[in-house]
């Protein structure tokens, strides 16, 4: 699903739908500079930046920004799409899979000659200036702290007689006690979601076993890894610990098909910052925890990243007046209480401070599970070779193939394998 507001649309309209079917931008002789930004999420995340967008185009009248949001599926074949044929937006939402690919074909420009001049990056964290910079180069702006994390809702496990700790949960946890959510709800919810599909879920549990998914441009895994990750899950299903393969299939990647939204699971493996955002469509109340350990004592998987970037098209019109608003959705205090964690935690430690005190529950609980990673977490890894949003799309594709019987885990392992090779071949 796709939709595309102009400021005047949604500042005019109270739906996305008949703000885009009754109004059209302002008109071209009015603005000095029209710019166009793209990104993915749900339309809590719309609502957001819309609204960041409002605050500075009201001071900024000789510029317009017409956005464009879509889910995570649908986003980055548009973005390639748009790339491919001259049309990128001039500022494009970036995630770390696919920062270093674009940068390196020359789609993205440098920032570096904007620093200090239009971009004020003096309160960020060392780490998210270093993530988002690809060949000594900064191309990305942090758009917030997030990690790897498990929404949960609290009430579905608590009537099934589940007690786990969320910082401290395991695979044996989740084989064990997920069934008892399936037999309190007569098979109609699970504990859990089939995550043998979900990249960052894989690299987690390599992470935990002292492995990774990339080293110097190569699998760092072994294709025995991979066949040992989908006999984990066959054993979860065949317990009744996570979901059907056909509910799972319902899942798009947009947040209204997630199987914890549409009542048929428990949990959903997702990033820390969408938190926020599930809680605006879930009833219930919603917690946080970390990804299934190995062990309980198990540390290393996690990692605190840069939740997604804004980047600067190398053929924008007006990069100026795009990086003034970069800069602006960044570290302007009134943009800062509109976004909220909803992105992240803020990158810049001004903006944390200038947050925190408007922040409700369940902001402060991301906050708070960013803090309590501790030593859980590891280091960030390497920015991802060209490709790895390919490999991402094909592990999906491999694990449904498993889940529904058209592929033993003794085979999908190595043909998983020898795609990452071939993809990651193709690329180099």
């Amino acid at each position: 699903m796709s939709f595309t507001l102009s400021r005047r649309q949604f500042l005019l309209s109270g739906t996305a739908a008949l703000a885009a079917g009754a109004l059209g931008t302002l008109p071209s002789w009015a603005q000095s500079a029209n710019l166009r930004l793209i990104f993915w999420g749900g339309q809590a995340r719309a609502d957001r930046t819309y609204g960041v967008v409002d605050l500075f185009t009201k001071d900024h009248s000789d510029v317009s920004i017409d956005g464009e949001f879509l889910g995570w599926a649908d986003y980055w074949p548009k973005v390639a799409t748009q790339t491919a044929g001259g049309n990128q937006p001039d500022i494009i939402q970036m995630d770390y899979r696919y920062i270093g690919e674009y940068a390196r074909r020359g789609s993205l420009a440098s920032l570096d000659s904007f620093v200090g001049n239009g971009l004020d990056v003096s309160s960020f964290d060392e780490d998210q200036l270093r993530n988002g910079t690809i060949d000594g180069k900064l191309i990305g702006v942090s758009l917030g702290v997030a990690a790897g994390a498990t929404v949960i809702n609290t009430k579905v496990l608590d009537d099934a007689g589940i007690d786990i700790d969320p910082m401290r949960w395991t695979y044996d946890d989740l084989l064990t006690q997920g069934p008892k959510v399936s037999q309190k709800t007569n098979g109609a919810t699970a504990m859990a979601p089939d995550g043998s599909g979900i990249e960052l879920l894989f690299e987690n549990w390599l992470r935990q076993k002292g492995k990774a998914l990339y080293a110097d441009g190569q699998p760092a895994f072994a294709p025995e890894d991979v066949t040992e990750w989908f006999e984990l899950w066959a054993e979860l299903r065949d317990a009744k610990a996570i979901i059907s393969p056909d509910e799972q299939a319902i899942d798009t990647g947009q947040l209204e098909t997630a199987p914890l939204v549409r009542g048929k699971s428990a949990m959903n493996f997702t990033t820390s910052n969408q938190l926020v955002a599930y809680q605006t469509l879930v009833p219930d109340p919603l917690g946080i925890g970390i990804f299934p350990a190995t062990a309980p004592d198990s540390k290393g998987g996690h990692y605190r990243n840069s939740s997604q970037y804004f980047a600067l098209s190398s053929t924008s019109a007006a990069p100026e007046k795009a990086v003034e608003f970069i800069n602006f959705f960044v570290n302007s205090p009134e943009a800062a209480a509109i976004l909220g964690v909803e992105r992240g935690v803020p990158a810049s430690s001004a903006m944390r401070d200038a947050v925190a005190p408007t922040l409700d529950e369940r902001s402060q609980m991301v906050v708070k599970y960013i803090a309590d990673l501790g030593e859980i977490a590891g280091d960030v890894p390497p920015t991802p070779p060209a490709s790895a949003g390919e490999v991402e799309v094909a592990l999906k594709t491999k694990s449904q193939e498993v889940a529904f019987g058209a592929q033993s885990p003794a085979d999908a392992g190595p043909a998983f394998y020898d795609q990452v090779i071939e993809s990651l071949g193709r690329a180099s």
